[in-house]
């Protein structure tokens, strides 16, 4: 008699888990990222970057993919690249896009600055700038300006 199914579930998670990389940067869909692939010709190796949009993100665990878009002289490249291959080298995240939905294939259409991607603040400082909440440190006591003398007549 065969294991439980999900005793065969455990042990294939167990086995991808080995396979994958643990060294990767948060990269969301509208990151403009440099993918640094290894090119192997002949005996020699060498790495290609290759810099884009992320415009998807599917699967998951080892099967993970990611489709990369750039524009070169006018004409769109998409790229699909196993996130945890070995061929890739590294990813680096250049910029952080603001995007509102999962998939950016509305971008294939796009032409020109209505191509780009607001940029997406990070971070405490900018959060509070942002909203307006940002206040000025208060001033240790006996320091700053001296309050003016009153005015003689």
């Amino acid at each position: 008699m065969s294991q439980p199914s999900h005793s065969q579930q455990a042990i294939l998670e167990s086995l991808n888990q080995t396979a994958l990389k643990t060294d990767l940067p948060r990269m969301d869909v509208g990151d403009t990222i440099s993918v640094h692939c290894r090119i192997v010709e002949g005996d020699k190796e060498r790495v290609q970057v290759y810099q884009g949009v992320v415009i998807s993100r599917r699967g998951r665990g080892v099967n993970e993919m990611i489709t990369v878009r750039r524009v070169v002289d006018e004409v769109g490249i998409e790229r699909r690249f196993p996130i945890n291959s070995p061929m890739v080298a590294k990813f680096e995240v250049t910029r952080h896009g603001d995007a509102r939905r999962a998939k950016l294939y509305y971008l294939r259409e796009r032409v020109g600055k209505s191509r780009r991607l607001r940029d997406r603040r990070r971070g405490i400082k900018n959060l509070e700038v942002a909203t307006g909440n940002a206040r000025p440190a208060p001033k240790p006591a006996g320091e700053g300006t001296p309050e003016p003398a009153a005015a003689t007549a």
